[in-house]
């Protein structure tokens, strides 16, 4: 007699299944270990909860002589302005721990930007500024009243202005006496920086103002001079944090890890069951 044996197709189905299977899961674990070994982090740079700098303003006077070339020797064409734009960015870039805001004044002041750790939309912002964009005269008094009001959002203790002009006051509401009593009566610092040729600002009144708020000034004949100024004010008020070290840092590499572990393990245990 004649038998006939018929296999459990289920069985068989079963076990190409899992050989299929076996590879996509050894591929996954070696792409997590090589994840884990990657050591990749996350951090976060504008954490404000965890900053623990000064809050800084930069006012910057935009007035029609800003406009004057012969400022940079290297570039005789460059406009004194943007020649001040360029070693602001400079100076930006060191500032890992501050609140900085902006303020451009000419005849009258406006905030540009508010105090903020974003600074590269602070950047963005330095960039779109030019020469008249708040008109063509000079109001100093106005530029630090404005800096004020934009410093009384922010919450450091430490509260910093850095007034740059190249020329005298001849516009504005509010007078410099006047701004410079509430910046002492707020506890705020104001560093100034004159521009240009010997007489083109008002030296001493940069020189008072200094003074009286426990900041200090400085002349500014060209490009290097002025790129020498603000690496004087860096040291004086330098940030907390460097460039090394990062906000808020996580390492991420044990997550990978630990699921790689789990996928090992759960696959040695099913060929052993099998």
């Amino acid at each position: 007699m004649t038998k006939f044996y018929f296999p459990r197709t289920e069985d068989v189905g079963g076990a190409s299944l899992s050989l299929q299977k076996e590879p996509l899961l050894y591929a996954i674990i070696y792409a997590l270990l090589v994840t884990a070994l990657a050591s990749p982090i996350v951090y976060d740079r504008l954490a404000a909860h965890e900053r623990h700098g000064r809050d800084l303003v930069l006012a910057l006077d935009s007035s029609g002589s800003m406009a004057e070339s012969g400022f940079d020797a290297k570039d005789p064409m460059k406009r004194k302005y943007d020649a001040l734009i360029e070693i602001v960015e400079s100076f930006l870039e060191k500032r890992f721990d501050d609140n900085i805001g902006l303020v451009i004044f000419g005849t009258f002041a406006y905030p540009a930007s508010p105090v903020t750790y974003d600074l590269v939309a602070l950047k963005e912002v330095l960039r779109l500024s030019d020469v008249g964009l708040a008109g063509e005269s000079t109001a100093i008094g106005e530029g630090i009243d404005q800096a004020l009001r934009s410093l009384r959002f922010g919450s450091a203790k430490h509260k910093v202005i850095v007034l740059i002009t190249d020329g005298y006051q001849n516009a504005g509401s509010v007078s410099i006496k006047e701004a410079v009593e509430r910046a002492k009566r707020e506890g705020v610092t104001i560093y100034t920086i004159g521009v240009g040729k010997k007489g083109s600002f008002d030296a001493e009144l940069l020189q008072k103002i200094a003074d009286e708020t426990g900041g200090q000034t400085f002349w500014a004949r060209n490009r290097n001079d002025l790129q020498e100024v603000f690496d004087t004010i860096e040291s004086l008020e330098p940030s907390p944090i460097r460039s090394h070290h990062l906000i808020n840092k996580k390492m991420l590499y044990i997550y990978p890890l630990i699921l790689a572990m789990i996928l090992l393990i759960g696959s040695i245990s099913l060929r052993r069951g099998r």
